[in-house]
């Protein structure tokens, strides 16, 4: 797994692991089963803190995106669980992306075209 980090943004590292794993779940490139990197190995890899991939780790088992037990250790899992309406949270973000865009002058036909694309 090849991780694009950027340890200039205010976005903590832990979660820019979190954010790219979850869109690599959501576009196909990783699947329901597949193994992820051990902790250290990806933190060697990335030369980032063990405890910081520990977090990303830990935040996507609680999310439901990975299993992982010390035999076979970490693997995707795909929720079971599908809603039909965005939870508040993810209204919040959305609502905060869209206002950021309008304001930076972004054409709503532009933005809803990226939408399509990404989804």
């Amino acid at each position: 797994m090849i991780l694009q980090l950027d340890y200039t943004s205010d976005e903590p590292i832990y979660l820019q692991i979190r954010n790219q794993v979850v869109h690599e779940i959501a576009s196909g490139a990783l699947s329901s089963g597949e193994k992820l990197p051990p902790i250290r190995t990806l933190a060697a890899q990335a030369g980032i803190n063990v405890m910081t991939v520990s977090k990303a780790y830990q935040i996507l088992k609680q999310e439901g995106y990975l299993v992982s037990d010390r035999r076979s250790g970490a693997r995707i899992a795909i929720p079971n669980k599908r809603q039909d309406t965005l939870t508040k949270s993810q209204k919040e973000r959305l609502a905060l992306l869209i206002s950021e865009a309008r304001l930076q002058g972004v054409a709503k036909e532009n933005f809803m075209t990226f939408i399509d694309e990404q989804w």
